[in-house]
């Protein structure tokens, strides 16, 4: 006598595996020592302070930097040839906050013939974020060109949250990952 072979009954489930956040280890791992100095012979100290939803300090975030030259030149094959490293890499202290000593960026050519204000780019990775946010920081001094910036013009009353506050011997930024203050960030 025969009989059917039986198929063990199971249930088919597809999960999503959960995401993996992104720090803090980037907070202690990836920073090296010369990666606050953008140019150790600059005469710009930026800070950036990083806050949380509730206003909390963010202290193992990490902050990175993307800045063209006093001409307006990126160190990349296509940026016109500058030597200037423009990359800057530190993670926030007890304060929440990240220093970096630079030079001020010039302004940089935009699409059809605009230009844009100088302005440095920042990465925020801290704890909790599944990815990067990326904003940017603009110079208070720069009035007229932040004016005609096409970036911040389409930010409309936003663009306020990006343009720094002149400090002694530099400028400083207060990046809110939340909340009513939340810095505008950019899809990239």
């Amino acid at each position: 006598m025969t009989s059917e072979p039986t198929t063990p009954s199971r249930t088919t489930h597809s999960w999503t595996t959960p995401s993996q956040t992104i720090g803090p280890f980037f907070h202690a791992a990836l920073p090296w020592a010369d990666g606050s100095d953008v140019d150790p012979d600059g005469d710009v100290t930026l800070t950036v302070r990083v806050l949380d939803g509730a206003g909390e300090l963010v202290t193992d975030a990490l902050v990175e930097t993307w800045q063209a030259d006093a001409g307006g030149r990126f160190d990349h094959p296509e940026g016109g040839g500058s030597s200037f490293r423009g990359f800057g890499r530190c993670p926030a202290d007890a304060t929440g906050t990240a220093v970096f000593r630079t030079v001020k960026p010039g302004p940089l050519p935009a699409e059809d013939g605009l230009v844009q204000s100088p302005h440095v780019d920042l990465s925020i990775f801290a704890r909790g974020l599944l990815h990067r946010v990326v904003t940017r920081l603009y110079f208070p001094d720069e009035a007229a060109a932040n004016a005609t910036d096409p970036v911040l013009l389409s930010l409309g009353s936003d663009a306020g949250r990006l343009v720094a506050t002149a400090v002694a011997g530099g400028y400083h930024l207060d990046v809110h990952l939340q909340g009513a203050a939340e810095t505008p960030f950019f899809a990239v």
